[in-house]
């Protein structure tokens, strides 16, 4: 019984070494931060984030410019007001604070949801130039250098490294070339 699995265990490796000789395994990586440095849109696209940027930036200046001018306003004259008139100014004074503390929240999502819609063509656009270049150069796997900020590839050898390749297919001459 042990050797008939035994056997069995042998075939199959035997097979498998077989289908590698046949189809052998081809990795290469991009690095996606690369090719964004190297394509003219993102030039553009950091242009385009600035000025949302800014636009928020402004608005929220403004906003805390009007708090600001509230909260002295009320200092200046809170011994004055009667108790009704001064409970209704804190009333005034926190909802401001809420309203910009909302501002900021919907000023966050607002900046990532533009800088989404912005880089989702060009990560496409990416993306089918990978498929092409890992089609016409037989890859079995592309894998990516890093994801967010975290390495994922720790180690490789340059030649199997398409990102020069992917800017060509995207009619873009590398700068380190």
């Amino acid at each position: 019984m042990m050797k008939n699995i035994i056997a069995i265990a042998l075939t199959f490796l035997a097979v498998g070494f077989a289908n590698a000789q046949q189809n052998p395994l081809k990795i290469g990586y991009v690095d996606v931060d690369y090719i964004l440095s190297e394509m003219p849109e993102t030039k553009q696209i950091e242009s385009d984030l600035k000025v949302h940027q800014s636009q928020l930036q402004n608005q929220l200046q403004s906003k805390m410019a009007n708090y600001q001018k509230m909260i002295q306003e009320y200092q200046a004259s809170a011994a004055t007001m009667t108790e009704v008139i001064r409970a209704d100014k804190e009333r005034e004074i926190t909802q401001l604070e809420e309203n910009i503390q909302k501002f900021q929240q919907d000023a966050q999502v607002s900046f990532q949801k533009k800088q989404s819609d912005l880089l989702q063509p060009v990560y496409e656009k990416i993306g089918k130039a990978i498929e092409v270049v890992a089609s016409e150069g037989s890859f079995t796997y592309v894998l990516s250098t890093r994801i967010g900020s975290i390495d994922v590839i720790l180690f490789a050898i340059p030649e199997n490294d398409i990102s020069d390749l992917v800017l060509k297919k995207m009619g873009i001459t590398p700068q380190n070339n």
